[in-house]
């Protein structure tokens, strides 16, 4: 298909499309309990982009995946435990792919790693990426697309 970036598989398309405004997705490094997590969530299967880093796998679902710019929590990071504040290269990555599809810089909020938990088993669904590093683990909410002019 023309346009549609070669990373995202038919199961991540379905699910990016089916995702209605204000939906969440998780994007999941290798360590997170992806697959029992994911069978609580709306869509109840775990989907997977192996073989990507999470700043890679937020790239490809955010080249067709609007964000929420209704709300502060459009995106969000899991905090690393014991240092909140503290923003890993991983999670930086990620913010650049958020900037640069946003066109403007809009920083994540922090999300302590049990209240990410708790988010990630009300989402909409799960994508378990190949990434190794820590703390590789991201919210996005889902926007809206506008009328053309």
């Amino acid at each position: 298909m023309k346009g549609i970036d070669p990373r995202l598989n038919a199961d991540v398309l379905f699910a990016l499309r089916d995702m209605g405004h204000g939906d969440v997705l998780i994007l999941a490094d290798t360590n997170f309990p992806s697959g029992s997590i994911a069978r609580e969530t709306v869509l109840g299967d775990l989907l997977r982009m192996d073989n990507l880093t999470s700043a890679q796998a937020a790239e490809a679902v955010l080249s067709v995946l609007p964000l929420d710019t209704f709300v502060d929590d459009f995106a969000g990071r899991m905090e690393i435990v014991g240092a909140p504040d503290e923003i890993p290269p991983v999670q930086s990555e990620v913010q650049a792919a958020i900037d640069a599809a946003e066109g403007t810089p809009r920083p994540m909020v922090s999300i302590e790693r049990f209240a990410f938990y708790d988010m990630a088993r009300e989402a909409y669904a799960v994508i378990q990426t190949g990434e190794r590093r820590f703390y590789g683990c991201f919210m996005f909410r889902k926007g809206v697309i506008p009328p053309e002019a």
